[in-house]
């Protein structure tokens, strides 16, 4: 080894910060050998330790301090730095004051040679009295007491300086400092990156240990390769992808949670080396595969080497993931489909009950779906339920954004159940459906849609549907008992669920029991979630038989018979046969079979006009009422017209009757002249 040639090395593990800068320096024993390099290796491979700590051999400091004296100065704050020749020769372009409970920077005249200047674990409080050492490379302040970066406008060959473990709050007046090579800030108290954009030539940033919540403001540091962010309090990181010669990134023990907070990494393809260790987002199972995946160029994660296996499986998990998370966004946007559509159903369906004021036109347009699958979402529209309103992801909202809100109206199969929202729904009951899904179907829901619409395509649920056994029905306008009747014409009922809501019938005391009456030959086991019991079939038949037998007995025969279908056409005409037999002349058997068929055919007798019927018929009723109010006002028109002349007459007719005399006494008074006159007259008449 040559003697008085050292390379300075790290004797700090705490701050565990890599750097590709070594500082090599050679002397001899000779004074007009000397000589003192300083190398910036970019090419070298960075060391761990504290950024760039140049702590001399303990032979070389003691020989450089036996030669500095600190004499006072003229300004009495201000100490003076001197040292002896042989100690200016042998080391002329560099100078140590480590370790010299320094409060102020010494002035230093004399010295404007200096290339190298360290104040390390010091007192010092502000950088002064260095400003005439315009040719310094290299300025140590670590550990000390500094608390704004100031006094170095004038150096501006300055290529590394370090002020790591001071009281630093804000990097500032760094302007002139164009040649930064490396900068050391950690250890304070910075809260935010900013004035460092015109430091182009910068290579090395170290801000490991202040009080950064985020990373953003790295635009124009074009040459930096290494960013040391370690043990900050950072959430989020931005800019880092803008950042094109970036290969070591120390993100460790901060508060980064997720992987979209630094989602920017994956734009970067210079960077190799990146730590994330005593993070949250370290503790989550997904972390290694979600960041090999994202991060392809990665050579090092946590400091340890990626292998290919690494990578593979990283890739496979990461397919997996986006599958799944790709159907989780599909029934995401299913689901809020569902939700907007069904709202958007509601909304019109108040709109038509005019509950609610100020009705805005809204075109209902329906959607082709005859080339869908039923269990497809028709619709979706704007505003939310408030019991299932929620928030949504950005991706999810840009998703529904291209959504109509005119369709109004859905139909989804959910395992055996049918759901029908909105009139439009109805029309659904005409497609192709498949025998499987059709065969799946045991229970149809209505809901916002009118009970009288809902009655027409009755028929064709029970030929679509054969195995529907559970019917359900809110907001249908269900008022009346009546429309009950209309559920006879189905194949088979087991269950009637009435929602309360939108449906004012159940408000009624007796519904159920004018249920189980009139669709009696259902045998239905269940009302609203509740089992039907044989005292509630005997209880309905006591309170409504007499209306069945009583509707059946004041209608003529050609009314049934017209009222009645083909079925029980047959089922009247024997009833009809039989009557007036002796009874002795028919068998028990056929006693119980016409008193069933008498019981059936009484309640068939109970029947529902739909409403469009019934408006037609108010309808009639109304123009007849029009028209004969319109008559009677004609009639009082005309007799009040003439009451009025009579009273008028009434009250000319004694003049006229003077007038009258008074013109034949005139005519009569010459008597030759009048009867001329008169003969005239007759003359012209012929």
């Amino acid at each position: 080894m040559i003697p008085g040639k050292y390379r300075s090395v790290s004797g700090r593990a705490a701050n565990n910060v890599n750097c590709g800068l070594h500082l090599v320096i050679q002397t001899s024993s000779l004074p007009e050998k000397s000589k003192v390099e300083f190398k910036l290796n970019k090419e070298t491979p960075s060391f761990s330790g504290r950024l760039l700590q140049h702590d001399l051999e303990r032979n070389y400091s003691s020989r450089q301090g036996d030669h500095i004296h600190l004499a006072s100065s003229s300004m009495p704050s201000f100490p003076i730095l001197q040292r002896s020749s042989e100690e200016k020769i042998l080391y002329s372009d560099r100078l140590t004051l480590e370790r010299q409970k320094l409060t102020v920077c010494p002035i230093i005249d004399g010295e404007e040679h200096l290339r190298l200047l360290n104040f390390q674990h010091n007192f010092i409080t502000r950088i002064q009295n260095i400003s005439n050492l315009q040719r310094l490379i290299f300025l140590d302040l670590y550990d000390n007491q500094i608390e704004e970066i100031s006094g170095l406008s004038t150096l501006r060959s300055l290529r590394v300086l370090l002020l790591g473990k001071n009281r630093i709050k804000q990097i500032s007046n760094l302007e002139n400092l164009k040649s930064l090579d490396v900068l050391d800030l950690h250890g304070n108290q910075i809260t935010k990156i900013e004035n460092v954009s015109h430091l182009c030539d910068l290579r090395v940033l170290n801000l490991a240990r202040n009080l950064l919540s985020h990373v953003d403001n790295l635009n124009g540091l074009d040459s930096l390769t290494e960013l040391n962010l370690r043990h900050n309090q950072i959430t989020f990181v931005r800019d880092v992808d803008n950042l094109p010669c970036l290969q070591r990134l120390f993100l460790s023990f901060n508060n980064i949670s997720t992987f979209e907070s630094v989602c920017c990494l994956a734009d970067s393809s210079s960077l190799s080396d990146i730590t994330f260790d005593g993070n949250p987002i370290a503790q989550e199972s997904w972390y290694k595969h979600t960041i090999l995946q994202n991060m392809m160029q990665l050579r090092q994660l946590d400091m340890k080497r990626v292998t290919e296996e690494e990578r593979r499986m990283a890739s496979v998990v990461a397919k997996k993931e986006e599958e799944k998370k790709r159907e989780s966004h599909k029934q995401s946007l299913l689901k809020e489909k569902k939700r907007l559509t069904i709202n958007n159903v509601a909304r019109k369906w108040d709109l038509q009950q005019h509950r609610i004021p100020n009705i805005a036109p809204n075109q209902d347009r329906k959607v082709s779906d005859s080339s869908q699958d039923p269990s497809q979402l028709h619709g979706s529209t704007v505003s939310a339920f408030p019991e299932e309103t929620g928030s949504l992801d950005s991706g999810l909202a840009n998703a529904l954004q291209g959504l109509s809100v005119t369709d109004t109206h859905l139909v989804e199969v959910d395992g055996d159940t049918l759901s029908l929202y909105g009139s439009g729904a109805l029309e659904s009951l005409d497609r192709n459906w498949s025998v499987q899904t059709a065969g799946m179907v045991t229970t149809v829901s209505f809901t916002f849609i009118e009970f009288d619409e809902i009655v027409q395509v009755l028929p064709k649920l029970k030929i679509k549907f054969p195995n529907s056994l559970h019917l359900k029905f809110k907001e249908t306008n269900l008022v009346m008992l009546q429309q009950f009747n209309a559920l006879a014409q189905l194949r088979r009922v087991d269950q009637l669920t009435i929602d309360p809501q939108g449906n004012p019938v159940v408000n009624f005391t007796l519904w159920k029991y004018y249920v189980l009456f009139r669709l009696s030959h259902f045998s239905m086991q269940k009302i609203n979630g509740t089992e039907v019991t044989q005292n509630d079939m005997i209880m309905a038949e006591r309170l409504f038989g007499i209306l069945a037998h009583v509707a059946s007995s004041e209608l003529p025969q050609y009314r049934m018979i017209s009222i009645l279908g083909d079925a029980r056409k047959k089922q009247f005409r024997y009833l009809l046969e039989t009557k007036g037999k002796k009874p002795g002349l028919v068998n028990e058997e056929n006693n119980d079979s016409k008193r069933l068929v008498g019981e059936n055919t009484n309640r068939a007798m109970l029947n529902y006009t739909t409403r469009d019927v019934y408006n037609e018929r108010l309808e009639e009723i109304k123009e007849k009422k029009k028209f004969c109010k319109m008559y009677m006002e004609d009639l009082v028109k005309e007799a009040t017209e003439i009451n009025m002349k009579n009273e008028a007459l009434q009250k000319l007719w004694p003049q006229m009757f003077i007038e009258l005399v008074r013109d034949a006494v005139i005519e009569i008074r010459n008597k030759n002249s009048y009867m001329k006159l008169c003969l005239q007259q007759i003359t012209d008449q012929k």
